[in-house]
């Protein structure tokens, strides 16, 4: 609810500066449509800027939702944003056609160009964000074209909506604007230069490459500078090695060590495309840098929990062991039960080591294989609700339910959950999919 009060304060704010009064005096109103096309257009840059602060990895936003959380609200926002402006353009195009001036850059007014350039600009980012993987675009150069795109089409906006002067005139109206195009600076200098100028004084060092089944790989890190402090267990961080920081290559990870067992850090890789199958295969002695922690997905947003119901889909496992992990360290024998949902045996991670937890931690693991051999004696098929029944007892409906996987899985096992007379306030999940 705080981030959709937050879009709709971006969105409504403009509208209440147009109101206020204030426009340019030399220009006649044109209508209660007029207005609205501009309200939009206001609106539209208004709900651009959120968008940097969403992606901004800024803790005090992310922490309390989760930063999965927040970047899927990000993809819904910047879909709203485009359709905003869209729709601003289209209701001058249709009703105001004159007030757009000819359409050839080579002889329209600047401002009105750059206005242009901005709606195209943040069209493709939508687009080529959306269809990424459809269009064939490697995680690193979409990350180089995301920024790029979003730093020309925010700038030719403002460059757009000062130049054209509707509404703007006024002093106060130009430093409220001025403000804004302010704060987007600080907010790019901070995320983009400060922040990995920040991590290059901390380097780290790989110290260990461990192979598992399914192809995944542990990779642990030592502190070359000050260690990362005050992580709490299911937490990830941002991740890039042989690279500067500079570089926008870095990926999102599980921090797997648990913070008692610090200062070293473990991230747990698996080859799933883009540059994570090159992770994997990480030399020993090679730089890494880091930035973190985030992310909320921690049982210790749970102190006085009696006991825990965790879900993992695939590689979604990983901040579900971190936890447990976590709670191995602190010798917490508060009762676990854990379904655990792969396609096969063969492409099931960290099995062994899930059993041996089994003697420390007061944990129940469930196996939910798709696709099981012919020697299977667990449950098969697709986590479902009547799987659920079956290994769950009657108190673990007021436990913390914790979920991590794809979300077609995350959708399903939350209805499961709702049926089974779960409140929402018992279901955190984290969705792996934030790129």
């Amino acid at each position: 609810m705080v981030l959709i009060a937050m879009a709709v304060l971006a969105v409504s704010l403009p509208f209440a500066v147009l109101l206020s009064g204030g426009g340019d005096p030399t220009r006649a109103s044109r209508g209660g449509l007029w207005d609205f096309s501009m309200g939009l257009g206001f609106g539209a840059l208004a709900l651009a800027a959120l968008q940097f602060a969403l992606t901004g990895r800024l803790r005090w936003l992310t922490h309390p939702f989760g930063a999965d959380i927040v970047y899927c609200f990000h993809r819904y926002t910047s879909l709203g944003a485009m359709a905003i402006m869209l729709a601003h353009f289209g209701i001058l195009y249709i009703w105001y056609q004159p007030a757009l001036g000819v359409l050839n850059p080579f002889q329209a007014r600047w401002e009105l160009t750059a206005g242009r350039v901005a709606l195209v600009c943040f069209v493709a980012l939508v687009v080529t964000s959306v269809f990424r993987r459809l269009l064939g675009l490697r995680y690193e150069w979409w990350r180089y074209l995301h920024l790029a795109l979003a730093v020309v089409a925010f700038g030719a906006a403002i460059a757009h909506v000062l130049g054209v002067g509707n509404y703007t005139a006024a002093w106060d109206k130009r430093v409220l604007w001025g403000g804004v195009t302010i704060a987007w600076v600080a907010l790019l200098v901070w995320s983009r230069l400060f922040r990995p100028w920040r991590q290059t004084r901390n380097p780290w060092r790989v110290v260990r490459n461990t192979a598992h089944r399914g192809g995944v790989h542990t990779l642990e890190l030592e502190p070359r500078g000050k260690p990362l402090r005050f992580w709490k267990p299911g937490q990830f961080a941002w991740l890039s090695i042989g690279r500067s920081p500079f570089a926008l290559k870095e990926h999102p990870f599980t921090i797997s060590t648990a913070p008692e067992r610090g200062p070293n850090l473990a991230f747990s890789i698996k080859p799933l495309g883009d540059d994570s199958a090159r992770l994997t295969q990480t030399p020993v002695g090679a730089r890494a840098y880091v930035d973190g922690p985030y992310g909320a997905f921690s049982i210790d947003r749970y102190p006085d929990s009696q006991g825990f119901v965790m879900i993992a889909g695939g590689i979604g496992i990983t901040p579900i062991r971190a936890n447990l992990n976590a709670m191995q360290a602190r010798r917490d024998r508060r009762p676990v039960v854990l379904f655990y949902a792969n396609t096969d045996w063969p492409g099931t991670c960290f099995c062994d080591e899930l059993d041996a937890m089994q003697e420390d931690l007061n944990l129940n693991v469930i196996h939910v294989l798709e696709k099981p051999p012919e020697d299977w004696r667990g449950e098969q098929g697709f986590l479902d609700a009547k799987i659920m029944a079956r290994h769950l007892p009657e108190e673990s409906r007021v436990w913390p339910h914790l979920l991590c996987g794809p979300a077609p899985m995350i959708d399903a096992t939350t209805k499961a959950l709702h049926a089974r007379g779960v409140p929402d306030h018992l279901i955190e999940f984290e969705v792996f999919e934030l790129v």
